[in-house]
């Protein structure tokens, strides 16, 4: 019923219930949003750790409280903010352990400056050292050089020498072994590099060639390949051309000459214009020139025979025999006389060191004059016993 002048007895009773539960949540620590209605609550947390109870405010239009969670105090000294993520994360994986960074030698923001200041763009041409981590597959191997990633080594970068058939990276580099690169390719998105141990050994060699063509020693190269023009012989990994005219003897460059090692010296080295050139005479001549005296004779083999004389091998070196200096009577038909082939002795009666010319006479070695052109045989057998032979 209503009473006098009041509202009725029902709405007085709930209005009371309301009192009551107010004060009811007041000592609870509960908080009244703004449509008078009391908000959840927890008294604690962890009653063992905390008897500090801490309430929760929700707001549907702020999704971060809407995701926070309870956290007690005695573990929160950073007073940090935690989502519900940090509450599973807790429960089932435990917390971060906090470090004191007072007993470290580098302080996180230390370490952040020495990694933001590390460099790992590598340009063209650069040189470092590295390590050979593994082998991927014959072809290649990776390479830590203290980029982002393991630089690529290819078997063709590996040597300068030229690879044989069955030939793999393992046959040039080691596991574990340091060795100078330099870098040949920028780096890629990911930061792989292309390096090369080729370009440092190609580099060296030039500055050891410039260095034995100052001193113009007498060396021995192999011969790798023959051409029209002559032959290519490998010369500290690097390939420099033997002209023909500069081959001793009179076949020049053959097929037969490749993979034989001949005696070389230096005619040019440029390495701004990546021309080498080598001669066989020079080195020849050089040696044999030091030993051969005017009037000395020698065994010699006749390799061609031209209108105007012969040439003929000795000690390595060609000379020539002048028609004039075969006899002491005149020459008409010397190849009845001569031929390519023939073994004779001639006597030296005049050579130039320099120039590398020889030359020759069998007349001044004839018994009677004449006899080189009547039984050359006969002639050759009455030469001298001091001949020297070569």
């Amino acid at each position: 019923s209503r009473g006098s002048g009041g509202p009725p007895i029902r709405t007085q009773l709930k209005m009371l219930l309301l009192r009551l539960c107010l004060t009811a949540a007041g000592t609870a620590g509960l908080r009244i949003n703004k449509y008078q209605k009391p908000v959840l609550f927890a008294s604690t947390y962890n009653d063992a750790i905390s008897d500090a109870p801490v309430a929760i405010e929700t707001n549907k239009n702020d999704w971060e409280t809407k995701y926070r969670v309870l956290t007690p105090v005695t573990l929160d000294n950073r007073k940090e903010e935690y989502t519900r993520f940090d509450k599973y994360k807790s429960k089932y994986m435990g917390r971060y352990n906090s470090v004191d960074q007072s007993k470290t030698d580098m302080s996180y923001a230390d370490f952040g400056a020495l990694v933001a200041a590390q460099e790992y763009s590598f340009k063209n041409g650069d040189i470092l050292t590295g390590t050979v981590v593994q082998y991927d597959g014959p072809q290649k191997a990776m390479v830590e050089v203290g980029a982002k990633t393991a630089a690529v080594l290819p078997l063709r970068e590996a040597t300068i020498v030229p690879l044989s058939d069955g030939e793999t990276i393992s046959d040039f580099v080691d596991v574990g072994e340091q060795y100078e690169f330099q870098i040949v390719s920028d780096s890629r998105d990911d930061g792989q590099v292309t390096v090369s141990i080729k370009k440092i050994m190609y580099a060296k060699a030039w500055d050891k060639l410039a260095t034995q063509y100052a001193e113009d020693p007498v060396f021995e190269a192999e011969i790798v390949q023959v051409n029209r023009g002559g032959a290519i012989v490998l010369v500290e990994g690097l390939r420099a051309f033997l002209p023909g005219s500069h081959i001793m003897g009179s076949g020049g460059a053959s097929d037969a000459m490749v993979g034989k090692r001949i005696a070389l010296k230096f005619l040019e080295v440029n390495k701004e214009a990546n021309k080498l050139v080598v001669s066989n005479r020079r080195a020849v001549i050089e040696h044999s020139m030091a030993s051969i005296k005017r009037g000395d004779v020698y065994d010699g083999i006749i390799t061609a025979v031209k209108p105007y004389g012969a040439f003929v091998e000795i000690m390595g070196m060609s000379g020539l025999l002048h028609i004039s200096q075969i006899s002491y009577d005149r020459v008409e038909n010397l190849e009845a006389t001569l031929a390519a082939g023939m073994v004779i002795k001639c006597m030296v009666i005049d050579h130039d060191k320099a120039a590398g010319r020889i030359a020759l006479s069998t007349k001044t070695l004839e018994p009677e004059p004449g006899d080189m052109l009547r039984d050359t045989e006969r002639a050759m057998a009455c030469v001298m016993s001091t001949t020297k032979s070569s």
